[in-house]
């Protein structure tokens, strides 16, 4: 399967695969659309249909799914993805000028990726770590205490472990 220009062949037999083995698909669809995202990295509209297909459900239930839960992405995103808390102990301690900082190295609003696929930029409301904030995360690694000086050695941080 060919998405956004890229062949997912391998990465949908698996999907399929995994759909196969599992004992009931019913009650299964946000399992497998996890597994879908982690395995191709988003859910574009020709992947929600073939899993719906695969699970024998209609493809408005897929998406109805994908759009209303915000860890599901219908883009693809960058290698490197970086959260900025925005919740209230995070914000109140200075979270919007560290987004902002952000957008400005990147060059991108929150939820684009840069034109490169490196770094993808996204808003969240709350990473639980509320002691440490304000807080980022870069997939998954979180970075506490975060000032806007902070920002530009951490995307340098990453730009020196880019694999492609």
């Amino acid at each position: 399967m060919i998405l956004s220009g890229k062949d997912y062949s391998e990465q949908i037999k698996e999907l399929d695969s995994y759909i196969d083995s599992l004992p009931t698909k019913e009650g299964k669809l946000i399992t497998v659309l996890h597994k879908a995202q982690d395995l191709v990295g988003f859910l574009p509209n020709e992947l929600q249909n073939h899993i719906a297909e695969k699970l024998g459900i209609p493809v408005s239930k897929v998406f109805g799914v994908v759009t209303f839960y915000s860890f599901f992405t219908m883009v693809p995103k960058g290698q490197f993805k970086v959260a900025a808390c925005l919740g209230t102990a995070c914000f109140v301690r200075g979270a919007g000028a560290i987004l902002d900082e952000f957008k400005k190295e990147l060059k991108i609003e929150s939820g684009e990726t840069t034109e490169d696929g490196l770094f993808s930029l996204d808003a969240i409301r709350c990473v639980g770590a509320c002691g440490l904030a304000p807080v980022i995360s870069v997939n998954g690694k979180v970075y506490g205490r975060v000032t806007k000086e902070n920002v530009k050695p951490i995307i340098e941080e990453y730009l020196a472990k880019e694999v492609n």
